[in-house]
């Protein structure tokens, strides 16, 4: 039976899937629905504003200075991925942290022109409406690549990395991985 080692905390977890259904609901509800997408949004924000947080104080493998590399090194696990050597890493490995980066910024700006756009300066401003709407189309891109990366990862190292989102835990270091 293989070792197992606690990596995804529970506030992580929690919030990874929170945000997926409320990114989902958000989507759902941009046409026809806007109170609901309104308060959806806030609390999407509230989500991302507690993932910023908990990524300078949060448990180790939820801080940001454990998974966001140098782009040089980011650059190079990119090249040991295309030959098929790259590293395992216990943690976010770095094209994946940079993708967390990425997509929490991402959703920052949504919410953002989002709530411009509910201001009495920046109501009905179709610039704003249009960038909102292009920031909503990049989340999904960002979102589709996120889960590329997952599948990509979890068959490349054999490892389910979705259930390991679910229950936090994923195979135990061994000589050659990193974390």
């Amino acid at each position: 039976m293989e070792q197992r080692t606690y990596v995804w905390d529970r506030i992580v977890r929690t919030g990874h899937w929170l945000l997926v259904i409320g990114v989902a609901a958000a989507w759902l509800t941009s046409e026809g629905a806007r109170d609901w997408h309104e308060y959806i949004g806030y609390l999407v924000l509230g989500l991302v504003c507690l993932r910023l947080c908990w990524g300078v104080i949060g448990s180790r493998y939820a801080r940001f200075t454990q998974f966001i590399y140098s782009p040089a090194c980011t650059l190079k696990y990119a090249v040991q991925v295309m030959h098929g050597k790259q590293p395992r890493y216990i943690g976010h490995n770095p094209l994946g942290g940079w993708m967390i980066a990425a997509l929490l910024a991402t959703l920052l700006g949504v919410c953002f022109t989002g709530w411009l756009y509910t201001t009495d300066r920046y109501w009905g401003v179709e610039w704003l409406e249009e960038l909102h709407e292009g920031l909503a189309v990049l989340l999904l891109i960002l979102v589709a690549g996120h889960v590329a990366g997952v599948v990509f990862t979890s068959v490349r190292e054999g490892e389910n990395l979705v259930t390991s989102m679910l229950h936090g835990k994923k195979r135990a270091a061994g000589k050659e991985d990193i974390g």
